[in-house]
Order: C-alpha cells, then sequence, then structure tokens
C-alpha cells in the first residue's frame, strides 16, 4: 500500500517454515523494482518498507522490534533509505499486564497477540477512539463465516503438513530399512558362496590326500 509516497508491505507470520529473510528481501524485490514505470528515473523509485509481524521467534536477542537497512559494515554509513524492514516477535511481547499502553506502538502489537475477550476489552478501554474501532473490526471480521472457514483451513492445512512430515520421515526409515536388509542380504549370499568354495576345496584336498 501507498503511505506517503512509501510503498508498504504488512505481512502477518504465524509460523517459521523457513527461509523468511529470503523470502521477505523477494517481496521486497519485487515491490521496489515493479514501483519504477518503463522510462523513469531511478531517482523516482520510492522508499519500500516491508513490516513482518511475527509469531515465532526469529532474532536471538530480548528486543521485540528489530529494524534493518542498507549499511556500511564498519562505518555504519547508511547506502540507501530506500530499503528497510521491521519485524515485531510476538512471542517476545511482555503480557498485556505489563505493558505500556500509553505507548501505540505496544497497543497495536498487543491486539495483533490478544487472545481472549478479556484482552481485546482492556485494549479498547485504554486505547482510545482508535483502539476502540480497531477491536471492533477485528471482532466484526472474525465473527464473519468466511474467517471461521479460513482458520478452520488454516488449522487444517497445519495438521495435514505435519501429518505428511511425519508419514514421509516414516517411510523414508523403512526405505532406509529395506536398504540395509538388502545390503546385508546381498552380503549373507556372497559369504554363503564363499563359504561354499571353501568347503569344495577343502574337500578336493581331503581327497587329494586320501589318494597318497
Amino acid at each position: 500500500m501507498d503511505v506517503d509516497g512509501k510503498k508498504v508491505n504488512i505481512e502477518i507470520q504465524n509460523r517459521n517454515e523457513g527461509n523468511f529473510p529470503e523470502r521477505v528481501l523477494f517481496h521486497w524485490a519485487k515491490i521496489y523494482s515493479a514501483s519504477l514505470p518503463e522510462g523513469e528515473n531511478y531517482i523516482s523509485l520510492p522508499q519500500t518498507i516491508i513490516i513482518s509481524i511475527l509469531d515465532f521467534k526469529m532474532f536471538e536477542c530480548e528486543e521485540v522490534h528489530s529494524e534493518f537497512k542498507l549499511l556500511e559494515t564498519k562505518r555504519h554509513e547508511l547506502l540507501s533509505n530506500k530499503q528497510i524492514y521491521h519485524f515485531f516477535e510476538l512471542q517476545k511481547l511482555k503480557d498485556l499486564d505489563q505493558l505500556d499502553l500509553e505507548s501505540e506502538k505496544d497497543l497495536w502489537l498487543a491486539l495483533f497477540n490478544a487472545k481472549t475477550e478479556e484482552e481485546l476489552e482492556k485494549l479498547a478501554l485504554n486505547g482510545g477512539e482508535v483502539m476502540v474501532q480497531a477491536v471492533e473490526a477485528y471482532k466484526s471480521v472474525t465473527a464473519t463465516e468466511e474467517f471461521r472457514n479460513l482458520e478452520w483451513l488454516r488449522t487444517k492445512t497445519a495438521h495435514d503438513e505435519a501429518s505428511a512430515i511425519g508419514n514421509a520421515e516414516r517411510r523414508g526409515a523403512e526405505s532406509e530399512r529395506r536398504k540395509w536388509q538388502g545390503v546385508v542380504a546381498e552380503k549373507d549370499i556372497a559369504l554363503a558362496n564363499e563359504r561354499a568354495e571353501v568347503e569344495k576345496l577343502r574337500r578336493q584336498l581331503a581327497a587329494l590326500q586320501a589318494r597318497n
């Protein structure tokens, strides 16, 4: 979306499916490159900001909010202000009772992180008219049949993926077991053949000794 001449992309991610930094870079690159009409000067490219609200821990730090820009590694000199990433890790957020409800940022993060009706009511009570409207909009959306169907589909997909991975792992283990069974069987056959040859030679030697 366009905000004051900037391109802003907001994504809420519930699960860490791997390669998330690369995914974010890809989304930024697509949005940024698509913002330059043919024949236009590069200087007209807009500042492009990616905001990721994550329900998992991504970085080994205590901070809820991490911001990334293009900086020179030693001098920390900014190359360009047109590439910015914000990550908000909800699992690092304090309990609602410990949050600074005077902070607009904390209020919005708490809304994304709210799990109960009681938490929503507390946010509406302490967040002013804008938060009241946001909570009402949230309730309105989550009460629709379409949302419930999407939530059911999301849950079902998560279970299906877990089952598929488990089955694949079991099939892989069974395949590995069969492979090694085959290797052992081949070695047993080879060993049996060697023993048969040794026994054959032993009998031949015994026959020659008997003649003498």
